[in-house]
């Protein structure tokens, strides 16, 4: 049902825009490639205005989602890293409710998991660090305020 008011409300509008310049815009333009000969390119294509137009808009969405892409790196990164901390501390916590459950039942039983009885620190994935350095935007520093010397009132 959302699917197809969607299609409606958005994608009918949007074909029909297209359809129109389209018509509209059908005269056929020389796309040349060739800087030193436009008259007469050695690399040229004779096309309709729309194609040349609707290509250019494609291309430039799909440079544009690329450069996105590399510029969220750190971000996935970053996602990468805090998941596996997330990954790491969920073991943890089992590991340490685990203990917990047998040294309730009988003090001195080994959990299943193999660990030694004793507490340990969790130890976490280096590297971190770097990456949230590297993500992080900068603070925000304040302007410096400039003010013009005030000047005393004059008496004549």
């Amino acid at each position: 049902m959302l699917r197809k008011i969607f299609n409606i409300l958005v994608i009918l509008p949007l074909a029909i825009l297209f359809v129109v310049f389209a018509v509209a815009n059908r005269h056929i333009v020389t796309l040349s490639f060739d800087p030193f000969n436009s008259s007469d390119p050695a690399l040229g294509v004779s096309l309709p205005l729309f194609v040349v137009i609707i290509a250019v808009a494609m291309f430039g969405v799909i440079a544009g989602g690329v450069a996105t892409w590399f510029g969220q790196h750190c971000w996935r990164r970053a996602a990468r890293q805090h998941e596996a901390d997330a990954r790491h501390a969920r073991a943890e916590l089992a590991d340490l409710r685990e203990r917990l459950a047998a040294s309730r039942n009988g003090g001195n039983q080994v959990p299943a998991s193999g660990s030694s009885p004793g507490l340990t620190p969790p130890t976490w994935p280096s590297g971190e660090t770097s990456t949230a350095r590297r993500c992080r935007t900068r603070p925000a520093v304040p302007k410096p305020v400039f003010r013009l010397p005030t000047r005393s009132p004059t008496t004549p």
